[in-house]
């Protein structure tokens, strides 16, 4: 049973302009935000890079790399902060005069994730001078080390959390890092070598660097990537990286970003100049994921830097194919998660709190999805497993609200030293490899963790719900408003509001949508509402003429006509709990 709470107001004096609408305002002020500067998204909002440990050094380094025509290669990872980061650091280091710039993305299925030995050597057939490492490096300690023995200096960005020793790189970027006092803590990979770039810019004009034949470049043609890499890493958007999403966002619905971000939106049936940050999310994040999870990530860095229009639609139609195909491979896969989820019957009282799924059949590049869906159906924290090489178990793990991933997979290998071989991520995400032998014993100290950290209540999904709108709200205004007062994201959700409804019309879509027609009271107007991926059975079983609804207020255009939708996110069949608002 899943557990809807209204947002509280806090007792903070609001300070936010007169033309907000009231309801914004209310959504707002739940949010934390009591002041319009919290509100204010212009670049100057910024704050300086100057505040980013180890960036002197950084710039020394790529200082030296630029004017000694130095080779630069840049080692990524393969998922969509990878991408963007890599995309991103390719323009922007050769805008800045590098001569020679490259980049270098691990194969998940033979390399697995970061700067590791294996890379270096791979890398050092290219000869670089200067490795990047971006949206990795932070734990590559013996990456760094066999870099340095090769004689190749090493440049870390990264945003992922460190353990208690950082490797010995030439230079170390992170917000996350100990002694870094950057107020963003938050920053994707993306992000921080936006900074970078920033920053070097700042450098080489200063240093008499730029000239008629060189000309400076303009940092902000490249907020399209950051703002894909942001949203598509489901960092929060604290007030930073709003600022930095929605630049980009303005840019790409003025037509001014990359041709195969546009391609991107357009093959995910979304309209560019409408682009909120869910489009991102849900549209371009998946399709440059699917070319990681299920082949080379290039290809979606290839999308990312082509400056040919019809070139980038191919490459975000391949993209878009492969994205079918990985829904196909996770269709299967929450099949069989099913069935072994079946052994614990139909309420599910022995489930664990920390759940550990594998099947020998899984793919390696769908595992994390796969998480999450569990994640989220189950309220618990999951890691999925699938083989890797000789014998070995790659895991993704996600987690909820007061369960510390990373943190949990650091207490399980000191307790139970050599169970993991490695592991690293954040407190929603993780990632870990083991030995095939070691799953049982990690599924039990996994779950029992949970048990000890967890209180049994955290095992109960909440929907957090900005309360009732009244029927006068519910209108066009208020809902273009809401589509574009964020960027809506993690940490800043989109609001959702619950209310009463008669039901006056209803048909099944597609055999699996529900296309409704409510009225908020007796005289109010006849609103269009819809359900995706409806529960059918249930609504035919329950036939209701009044129903409570959790829903979003949404702005849909056919046509070229707007109008007033609800986009359904929960209904009562009794299985919604109220008493905790």
């Amino acid at each position: 049973m899943a557990q809807v709470r209204r947002r509280l107001l806090p007792d903070a004096p609001c300070q936010l302009p007169d033309d907000i609408p009231v309801a914004l305002q209310r959504i707002y002020r739940a949010r934390g935000i009591h002041a319009a500067s919290e509100l204010d998204y212009s670049l100057a909002r910024l704050p300086s890079p100057d505040l980013l440990k180890g960036l002197p050094a950084a710039l020394q380094l790529l200082d030296d790399a630029i004017r000694q025509q130095h080779t630069i290669l840049i080692v990524g990872d393969y998922d969509a902060d990878g991408a963007t980061s890599t995309a991103l650091a390719m323009l922007g280091l050769k805008a800045m005069g590098a001569a020679h710039v490259h980049y270098l993305l691990p194969d998940r299925f033979k390399y697995g994730y970061g700067l590791s030995p294996a890379i270096v050597e791979l890398a050092a057939a290219q000869q670089p001078d200067l490795i990047i490492t971006v949206d990795n490096g932070i734990a590559s300690h013996a990456g760094v080390d066999a870099a340095h023995a090769q004689g190749i200096k090493v440049l870390v960005t990264d945003h992922h959390l460190p353990a208690d020793t950082l490797p010995s790189a030439d230079a170390i970027v992170n917000p996350n890092q100990p002694g870094c006092h950057f107020p963003s803590r938050a920053l994707a990979g993306v992000g921080v070598m936006f900074y970078v770039l920033v920053a070097l810019r700042s450098h080489l004009r200063e240093t008499g660097w730029f000239s008629a034949q060189r000309p400076e470049p303009n940092v902000a043609e490249w907020l399209d990537l950051v703002a894909v890499g942001t949203v598509a890493d489901v960092v929060p958007l604290d007030h930073v990286n709003r600022i930095l999403v929605e630049q980009g966002l303005r840019r790409i619905r003025a037509g001014q970003c990359r041709p195969g971000i546009t391609a991107l939106l357009e093959v995910g049936k979304r309209d560019p100049v409408r682009a909120v940050a869910s489009d991102l999310g849900f549209a371009v994040g998946p399709r440059l994921n699917a070319a990681g999870r299920l082949a080379d990530m290039s290809e979606g860095v290839h999308c990312l830097l082509e400056t040919d229009a019809g070139k980038a639609w191919q490459y975000a139609q391949d993209l878009d194919a492969k994205n079918r195909e990985r829904r196909e491979i996770e269709s299967g896969m929450q099949d069989d998660a099913a069935t072994w989820l079946a052994q614990f019957g139909s309420a599910g009282e022995d489930l664990p709190w920390g759940l550990a799924v594998f099947e020998p059949h899984w793919h390696q590049g769908v595992v994390g999805i796969l998480a999450s869906r569990l994640k989220d159906k189950l309220h618990r924290p999951v890691f999925a497993f699938a083989p890797g090489e000789s014998g070995e178990l790659k895991g993704s793990g996600r987690s909820i609200a007061g369960f510390h991933l990373r943190d949990a997979l650091d207490a399980i290998a000191t307790r139970h030293p050599g169970l993991i071989d490695r592991f690293g991520g954040h407190a929603m995400a993780a990632g870990l490899s083991m030995r095939e032998e070691a799953l049982p014993q990690f599924a039990e100290a996994f779950d029992a963790l949970a048990r000890e950290w967890l209180a049994e209540d955290q095992l109960q999904a909440v929907i957090w719900s900005d309360g009732e709108l009244s029927a006068h709200d519910m209108n066009l205004s208020l809902a273009k408003a809401l589509r574009t007062a964020g960027p809506w994201g993690q940490k800043f959700p989109e609001p959702l509001f619950d209310g009463v409804f008669t039901v006056e019309q209803e048909r099944v879509l597609a055999d699996k949508h529900l296309k409704l027609r409510l009225r908020a009271g007796e005289n109010a107007t006849l609103l269009d509402a819809i359900w995706f991926f409806a529960d059918l059975d249930r609504w035919a079983m329950h036939q209701p003429g009044r129903i409570r609804l959790v829903y979003r207020l949404d702005a849909n255009e056919y046509r070229g006509i707007e109008t007033v939708q609800l986009l359904v996110e929960a209904v009562d069949f009794g299985n919604l709990d109220y008493t905790g608002q």
